[in-house]
């Protein structure tokens, strides 16, 4: 049950039916991560997006000079690693759990049977996508405008 609590929750999944979401939480992978565990490296294949159900996760990059940096921290019912799944490009940063970390995972196989068994849900699901990436596009130009000033 509380993988459908999670999903129905998380933004991402906003706009689908009850249905579509009993479906997704079926599909997802439940994962458990440690304090400083990694859940991916960054310049790694993306095949997957995770929804934290508990727990922290810190998004690290590496600098110029190759220093990781880190970027932001992220708590139930964020999600991330949608990017490599949208621009089937490596990942662009590291994400480590900060604290004990639950997390869902959705393959881009899990999302291939969504898609063809809910079309319409996973509408949904990529109009989300783009709507909360360019909420963070605009916080992200928020910030370095500030920074600028």
């Amino acid at each position: 049950m509380e993988k459908l609590a999670v999903i129905s929750s998380s933004p991402l999944f906003e706009m689908l039916s009850s249905t579509e979401l009993a479906y997704l939480a079926e599909l997802a992978e439940q994962q458990r991560y440690e304090a400083g565990e990694p859940v991916f490296e960054e310049g790694a294949p993306g095949d997957s997006l995770y929804v934290i159900v508990r727990g922290e996760v810190e998004v690290v990059r590496r600098d110029s000079g190759g220093v990781p940096r880190p970027l932001t921290v992220l708590t139930a019912p964020d999600f991330f690693g949608e990017m490599s799944l949208i621009d089937k490009e490596y990942r662009s940063a590291t994400v480590r759990a900060r604290t004990e970390a639950v997390l869902l995972r959705l393959t881009t196989q899990h999302l291939a049977t969504f898609r063809q068994t809910h079309r319409d849900g996973f509408t949904f699901v990529v109009i989300n996508i783009a709507r909360i990436l360019s909420a963070r596009v605009r916080e992200a130009n928020a910030r370095l405008t500030a920074r600028q000033a």
